[in-house]
């Protein structure tokens, strides 16, 4: 009793002193998740009472693999954050993959209908037991008349087939469900397998002046997160302006649930770093090989390669489904006047923490667009129709995929690559049958001649384009002509048609107008001159 009371008067002056505190678990509402192109910056919310003096609290719902650097813990009514500890949470269930509750679920679901099975086949076995000792003792009572005895054994008889296909209707069924309950087993072991994100804590000691309630705000980064841009891009005719939907693929793996949280997605990349290249003097030399022992032939197979490698590592180490969005517009906001471009969804979202794509409908643009056909008959007998839209820039797009819907129908996935387009980005809408394309080598134009030790063979090409459509069409039409590196082998006497010809790459086009079922030929061809002997590749 000595002992208790010293403890008792110690308490209460270090509780008068304001000096007690005792951890408290507290949970973190996630509001808001800033998602770049990979990482993502969580923003969590609490109202905290705390007594004057110290407090400590361990919040949970938070990430794991949270990056300790980016934590940063604020509180109001004058509160002071004296320390932070993160660590994970390998015990907590909220974290789980969804997947993983649900086969759990599933596998106790079965457990639950096995048992009932189970007990029947027990009692059916026990009453098929009975019945065979019923009849061995009939068939040892002596007494009984030949009729009774008849009459017990048909009695036994009927109840015993009866059990007997109860308990095999029985048996069926209990082998059906261990069967099923072993495959959801196996799907839960590779599920678990996956290695799920675990969630996260933060200890947290605090000082308060006085008894007092706060606001406390926590954020931090997490690496395991992130969204990738895809595009609906609508054309009604080959006339009008073309619809653009962004939509962005976001997942993570945080290990905490992004609960009717709001979304900012940002263009920009803390994973890339902050430090801008420095480049050093990049010296160079003669190579002076090392005297080679003529019976080490390791080192005459190695000494020149690791030579090669130094500098390669010198080198481098110096250099180091389709839904209206109309209505979207109102809740996103775009801001792209800093280094990044963000835009801000006040509408809530759930991600759940299981690595999977979840998709998100961000804006809709319209945008005026030219249209023409083209074709390359020698890689592809179709005509194509183009999109071209220009002042793309102004549109914050990325590099990503895109669904190409043609007066209404779904025509197939395309690419917008912006960091290889210049001030047009040009996007194929399907083929049109209904503008025929034909090429074919003129082999009356074709001849192969010997003038003296040169061999000069000529070629010749009609590229034959048909319009069935009701309406004038205009269709850029492009071929190519060899191109030769070696001086023994010439091309010559090139006929281009009135092509835009590149003499470089030997690239040729024609812009062609056709009218309503009207039909053009382009005649094109060139010799080559070889020595003779030679055979052309």
């Amino acid at each position: 009793m000595k002992h208790i009371t010293i403890y008792a008067v110690l308490a209460t002056v270090l509780c008068s002193q304001g000096f007690t505190y005792a951890q408290t678990n507290q949970k973190l509402n996630l509001e808001k998740a800033t998602v770049f192109i990979r990482g993502a910056e969580l923003i969590s919310t609490a109202k905290v009472t705390f007594s004057k003096g110290e407090n400590e609290f361990l919040f949970t719902n938070v990430a794991g693999d949270v990056n300790n650097e980016s934590i940063v813990v604020n509180a109001t009514n004058g509160t002071v954050v004296e320390g932070v500890t993160f660590q994970n949470n390998y015990t907590a269930t909220d974290n789980v993959s969804p997947r993983v509750k649900e086969l759990k679920d599933s596998i106790e679901l079965m457990n639950n209908r096995r048992q009932p099975v189970s007990n029947k086949i027990t009692t059916l076995t026990e009453q098929i037991s009975i019945l065979q000792s019923n009849r061995k003792v009939a068939g040892e009572n002596t007494g009984l008349s030949v009729a009774e005895l008849q009459k017990m054994l048909d009695l036994v008889g009927n109840k015993m087939e009866g059990y007997l296909n109860q308990k095999n209707k029985e048996d069926d069924n209990l082998k059906k469900i261990d069967e099923r309950i072993a495959v959801l087993k196996k799907q839960l072991t590779e599920e678990q397998a996956k290695g799920y994100q675990p969630g996260g804590q933060l200890l947290i000691k605090f000082y308060a002046k006085e008894n007092t309630t706060s606001n406390i705000t926590i954020t931090y980064i997490v690496p395991n997160a992130g969204w990738t841009p895809t595009y609906d891009i609508w054309a009604d005719d080959a006339k009008g302006p073309v619809k653009l939907y962004y939509k962005a693929n976001i997942y993570q793996n945080s290990g905490v649930k992004w609960n009717n949280v709001n979304l900012t997605l940002s263009t920009g990349n803390p994973q890339e770093g902050m430090q801008a290249p420095v480049l050093s003097p990049w010296y160079v030399s003669f190579y002076v090989p090392r005297p080679v022992n003529m019976y080490n032939r390791t080192n005459m197979a190695t000494a020149p390669m690791a030579a090669y490698n130094k500098s390669a590592s010198d080198e481098t180490g110096s250099a180091g489904a389709m839904q209206e969005q109309s209505s979207m517009n109102e809740y996103v906001s775009v801001n792209s006047e800093g280094i990044n471009t963000t835009f801000d969804i006040d509408l809530p979202y759930t991600i759940p923490s299981d690595g999977q794509q979840h998709l998100v409908a961000i804006k809709k643009y319209e945008t005026p667009a030219t249209y023409e056909y083209y074709a390359a008959p020698k890689a592809d007998k179709d005509a194509f129709l183009l999109a071209k839209i220009t002042n793309w820039q102004d549109l914050n797009l990325l590099p990503g995929e895109t669904n190409i819907f043609y007066e209404g129908t779904y025509v197939g996935k395309s690419y917008i690559d912006t960091r290889n387009t210049t001030d047009t980005i040009s996007l194929s809408l399907g083929r049109d049958k209904k503008i025929v394309v034909r090429r074919e080598r003129d082999k009356k134009l074709r001849s192969v001649k010997t003038i003296g030790s040169n061999v000069r063979e000529e070629f010749a090409y009609n590229i034959i384009v048909r319009n069935t459509r009701k309406e004038a069409v205009t269709i850029v039409l492009q071929d190519q002509m060899p191109v030769s590196n070696d001086k023994d082998l010439v091309v010559e006497d090139k006929e281009t048609a009135g092509a835009d010809y590149n003499e470089t790459t030997g690239m040729l086009k024609w812009p062609v107008t056709l009218k309503a079922n009207e039909t053009k030929t382009i005649r094109f061809g060139y010799t080559l001159k070889y020595p003779k002997g030679k055979t052309i590749q």
